[in-house]
């Protein structure tokens, strides 16, 4: 506990209160919001820090014990050793102590072992004045039995025994890695034979960058490079030192017979061992590092995403846009539900605009439709622009928006659409999802994997279970803020309240499935495994519109129910009336509701809801005016205006959809006019921005725009 509030520069009552709530199965969501009189207002980020902390803690006491257990087996446990292990503060420094101890594969030293040449290699440690000469010594240990031929086997093995223990010495390992840190380079070399496959990592076909300031994401460049089989990536390091630090702490008699063969044995030590060792773990930590950095902008970026303004519930067709096998055309009501569906083709080789435009006009006659949600993948230009066209030449009310289909293909293929849609093709559940995501983009992506978006910075490099991990927060935090409409809700969405999960998500649809809508929030409690804890943490997050009780379609949780009938009565009205009346919520005073369960902050919580019940925390929708003159690459001309949307965010910049299928990249040195170090500070994915055209590579694809030449 005091470890934890130290490393997070904490209160350790703070600390305490928060780590009491987790072990008793709370959620993140739920202390975040509900529990800010025990916390003392720990946000979500800061709640995180700490439950990633205490698994941290727990991990390093279980791997302890085991090391421990280990080692005291073998006979070797001291008690300056026990105390080393006690006070070691992360895993890096344990598996060093434990390192000497650690079963090993089999080794030039482990050979030598074998070959009875340990009390050897303990002489030469012990650096005293031998009772024979050194041929003597040496000689004493010749076996032909066990292989060793003559005196100079029995050196060379007792030396290889002496440099592996060496090379176990914590202190020293960690003194190398250190300088490995602060003064060592990365390099990167095209492996023998793979030039002609190279032209991808061109920048690192010889490269050396500081270890201290190499940027995370060209060191996963680099890796990704050398998981291809094309790059070797490397460590240099000062061997000169390295060596001279090895000598110097373990040689300390010059005088000593064997000094010179000892010096080999240093020098031996760094270049077959340590120095890989190094390199390893240097190149370890450098991409532990990168991967949190790379996760961090993945994060962010899926949290503007899933944030994105909906254009909300209005009847929407979703548009898969197509060249030879067609467009797929599919519409969905306000509420998502599928209503039609068709083929058209609007685009090259049939080029029947005619027959689209009739099919078209007649579906968004039919149903009323207010909202044209347009795929941005193949054919997506060629299609905006018919739609378009079709607009002006009817003069409908109707809006037309760009929509990333990012994933859409993997959900329409998945066993939750065949569930969903088990009569209608793959591509048509794909138009669906498609109007869907212009509906309510939180709701339509819950059900896609979050890798398959497409908003990372090398999401497939880094490590997948720390990706999961904060992938699986994202979407939690983002469905729990927003809030869920229990009634309307898929089971994916459900699953990621808080207190739910996948289980319950599919009991609570079969429930609803079963006995139609909830008129309550305490109807829940009907639903089978859905106990008095799950109801706890999920009840607050849950909507009920048009319910048996006005507060079920608002933030305020359950439990404060008769705290709102008692403002209620102190302003002379009931409940029902106080519920979305803001000029009436003003009125009360928090001081004066204070009592042994609730505080000044759940108090104001209540009042600011009460004012505006179940408001929605997303901004409000906006839409991306493409250039109808833009539909290729081809059509841009440099020093050219245009608005996009952001796709994504990285820490070298921000990448945008121009419509033009190839997404521009606005460098970081182009996002604004003053130094910016954080991309993520000055866009955010589904913004909408204006941006200047610098330059276009139409042979690599690349396309370069400046958003700070437009002031």
């Amino acid at each position: 506990m005091q470890s934890i509030a130290r490393e997070l520069n904490l209160p350790e009552k703070q600390v305490a209160a928060v780590i009491e709530l987790l072990e008793a199965g709370n959620t993140i969501p739920f202390i975040a919001r509900y529990r800010k009189e025990v916390t003392g207002g720990l946000d979500e980020i800061a709640l995180r820090a700490i439950e990633d902390a205490l698994e941290k803690h727990n991990a390093l006491l279980a791997r302890k014990a085991t090391v421990l257990k280990t080692i005291e087996e073998q006979g070797a446990l001291t008690a300056e050793l026990r105390r080393q292990i006690d006070a070691c503060t992360d895993l890096r420094a344990l598996e060093a102590l434990y390192l000497p101890y650690k079963p090993k594969r089999r080794t030039r030293a482990t050979i030598a072992r074998e070959k009875g040449l340990q009390p050897l290699a303990d002489l030469l440690l012990k650096q005293t004045k031998l009772p024979q000469s050194k041929q003597q010594t040496l000689q004493g240990f010749v076996n032909q039995d066990l292989d060793v031929a003559d005196t100079d086997a029995a050196l060379a093995g007792a030396l290889d025994i002496v440099a592996e223990q060496w090379s176990e010495d914590a202190s020293v390992r960690e003194w190398m890695v250190e300088k490995g840190t602060k003064f060592g380079q990365i390099t990167s070399a095209v492996k023998r034979g793979k030039k002609d496959e190279a032209d991808k990592y061109e920048a690192y076909l010889d490269r050396a960058e500081s270890a201290a300031r190499i940027p995370g994401h060209r060191l996963l460049a680099m890796l990704r490079g050398e998981a291809e089989g094309i790059l070797r990536v490397g460590l240099k390091m000062e061997e000169d030192r390295a060596i001279s630090h090895v000598k110097s702490t373990f040689i300390q008699n010059q005088s000593f017979e064997f000094a010179r063969e000892l010096e080999s044995a240093a020098e031996d030590c760094f270049q077959r061992l340590l120095q890989p060792a190094t390199q390893s773990t240097v190149l370890q930590m450098l991409k532990e590092k990168a991967d949190e950095e790379a996760i961090d902008v993945f994060g962010k970026n899926l949290h503007e995403l899933l944030m994105s303004p909906p254009a909300g519930p209005r009847v929407t067709i979703g548009i898969d846009p197509g060249f030879r096998t067609g467009c797929k055309v599919a519409v969905v009501d306000g509420t998502g539900k599928f209503l039609a569906n068709t083929t058209i083709y609007p685009t090259p080789p049939k080029s029947d605009t005619a027959g689209a435009s009739k099919q078209l006009l007649a579906l968004i006659q039919k149903h009323h439709v207010e909202l044209i949600a347009i795929g941005n993948g193949t054919a997506s230009r060629e299609t905006d622009a018919f739609v378009g066209q079709l607009i002006r030449d009817h003069k409908l009310d109707v809006t037309k928006v760009m929509v990333s289909e990012s994933g859409a293909s993997i959900y329409s293929a998945s066993e939750l659409a065949g569930k969903e849609f088990p009569n209608l093709d793959v591509t048509v559940r794909g138009a669906i999802s498609i109007a869907r995501r212009l509906q309510d983009p939180l709701a339509e992506l819950v059900k896609t994997d979050p890798k398959s978006i497409g908003v990372g910075q090398y999401q497939h490099d880094v490590n997948q279970t720390q990706l999961r991990k904060c992938l699986d927060r994202t979407v939690e935090s983002c469905v729990n803020h927003v809030g869920v409409d229990l009634n309307m809700a898929s089971v994916p969405l459900l699953s990621r309240v808080a207190g739910i999960g996948p289980k319950l998500a599919e009991n609570i649809v079969q429930y609803r499935d079963t006995n139609g809508r909830f008129g309550s929030r305490k109807e829940l409690t009907k639903v089978p495994k859905l106990g008095k804890k799950a109801f706890e943490q999920a009840a607050g997050f849950l909507r009920i519109r048009g319910g048996d009780e006005p507060l079920d379609n608002s933030a305020v949780h359950p439990e404060s129910y008769t705290l709102v009938s008692r403002m209620a009565k102190q302003l002379h009205a009931d409940v029902k009336t106080l519920v979305g009346n803001a000029t009436l919520s003003q009125k009360l005073q928090p001081d004066s509701f204070v009592d042994d369960r609730f505080g000044i902050p759940t108090i104001r919580d209540i009042i600011a809801e009460l004012g505006k019940p179940g408001r929605d925390p997303r901004s409000e929708f906006k839409v991306a005016q493409f250039d109808d003159s833009v539909q290729s690459m081809e059509d841009l001309r440099e020093g050219m205006v245009l608005e996009g949307v952001i796709t994504n965010v990285t820490h070298f910049g921000a990448f945008i959809d121009l419509g033009v299928h190839q997404d521009g990249l606005i460098h970081v040195s182009q996002l604004a006019n003053q130094f910016v170090s954080d991309p993520s500070e000055v866009v955010s994915v589904g913004d909408v921005v204006k941006v200047k055209v610098l330059e276009i590579d139409l042979d690599r694809k690349r396309i370069a725009v400046s958003k700070k030449a437009l002031g």
